[in-house]
């Protein structure tokens, strides 16, 4: 076997996840790095593996890490790299790994599996076509606002993790900045006992999370913003007008407004006329 990187999707809570594969790339590893050799050490006893040898890889220490998993690979080495939970890399240590290795030209495999936000999306009733994939807010409410405004026109739908005791904090944040009508799920301890999905509007959902604070891992999906309609009559004044203050020419003016709103440049240079 020759040395290769092998990213390995783990259980998010159901062992019956593992996959066979899995199992398979785990038992042949020269090395499994893991976040947590207690957890990884009760995951492989429970697939029957008795692994080589352990090295803990999390986010304290990854960076650090980085240079002993370059000189395994560099002998030919076989390095396994699992996550306590899911895919590694995503919401967990594994990305500086990945991108280390790539850049020095090792193999790269991928045995996929579990993954809480896209067992999220695919639950939530949302469309699935487009989305985007946000992780953590940040904790912080005046970062966490900053970058919720950023997304408020974004049409994709939205995936989120977050902690249960910053749930209704957040919950009230999307509500105010995306807005009270907007679309939500909330996926809790997914593929475990009590796994439950929560369906509604973020102002149900606001108070729902305030009167019964979930438990467990959550994975928040909300809809995305609706397409914006065609530009009305204000909308071409107000953008003309903005161009002119700025200092464009009625014909600049006009380019500009047309292309940016999608009305006939006709129409936008009689306005710039009319305004100038």
């Amino acid at each position: 076997m020759s040395g290769a990187l092998v990213l390995i999707g783990t259980p998010i809570g159901n062992l019956g996840d593992l996959s066979p594969r899995a199992v398979e790339e785990l038992a042949k590893a020269d090395v499994v790095a893991c976040e947590d050799s207690r957890r990884t050490g009760r995951l492989l006893q429970h697939a029957g593996v008795r692994a080589r040898e352990l090295l803990v890889v999390n986010d304290h220490n990854e960076a650090q890490r980085v240079g002993e998993v370059l000189g395994r690979l560099a002998r030919g080495e076989r390095v396994a790299v699992v996550s306590d939970a899911g895919m590694p890399g995503i919401s967990d240590p594994g990305e500086r790994l990945v991108r280390s290795a790539a850049r020095d030209g090792h193999t790269i495999e991928v045995v996929p599996g579990p993954s809480a936000a896209i067992a999220a999306l695919v639950a939530s009733g949302l469309p699935t076509a487009r989305f985007v994939f946000e992780g953590f807010l940040s904790r912080k409410v005046g970062a966490r606002r900053r970058r919720l405004a950023e997304l408020v026109d974004d049409e994709r739908t939205l995936v989120f993790y977050e902690a249960p005791h910053r749930l209704a904090a957040t919950l009230a944040d999307l509500s105010a900045v995306l807005g009270p009508g907007r679309q939500v799920a909330v996926a809790r301890e997914l593929t475990k006992l009590h796994e439950e999905v929560w369906r509604g509007h973020l102002d149900e959902a606001t108070a729902w999370a305030a009167e019964t604070p979930p438990r467990g891992e959550i994975a928040l999906v909300v809809q995305g913003a609706s397409p914006a309609g065609p530009a009305g009559a204000d909308d071409v004044e107000a953008a003309v007008q903005a161009r002119l203050d700025a200092g464009d020419s009625a014909r600049d003016a006009a380019a500009t407004v047309s292309a940016e709103l999608g009305v006939p440049k006709r129409q936008a240079y009689d306005i710039a006329n009319r305004l100038a």
